[in-house]
């Protein structure tokens, strides 16, 4: 028998989310739980996408339980995860079209210097960063 190996835990936890979303749930455990994982969610939940959630300590690699409030069409990490500066973000109609619905619509998540942030506050505290996710 062979082991399974995760290769993206961010992507797995995103596609876990999207797939209880669409099944209707109210909630969704994550597995393995990660800093990086419960910051992308942190940044989730100050933009309305998703309600509380809780980390639970099984012993192992630890859950998160994430509760869902059905504002999520579609969310995803963005691979290869790739850098932009400050200028590549002020030309941003190019990365909207690529991952975004429309303009307005939607956040990108970024890891910048300063933490992890959406697209907009990258853009409104000038700092440049690695494209994590995106969340509409």
């Amino acid at each position: 028998m062979r082991a399974m190996v995760m290769l993206d835990p961010l992507a797995n936890a995103l596609n876990t989310i999207y797939a209880n979303e669409v099944r209707g749930n109210k909630e969704a455990i994550i597995m393995p739980a990660s800093k990086l994982i419960a910051n992308v969610l942190r940044v989730m939940q100050r933009e309305g996408y998703i309600g509380e959630f809780e980390y639970i300590d099984d012993g192992r690699w630890g859950k998160i339980r994430v509760q869902l409030l059905g504002r999520i069409n579609k969310c995803g990490a963005i691979k290869p995860r790739q850098s932009l500066s400050y200028r590549e973000l002020l030309r941003l109609p190019e990365w909207v079209r690529r991952f975004l619905p429309s303009k307005d619509v939607g956040v990108l998540i970024l890891s910048t210097p300063q933490g992890l942030m959406t697209h907009k506050e990258a853009i409104e505290k000038r700092v440049g960063g690695i494209v994590l996710a995106y969340v509409y």
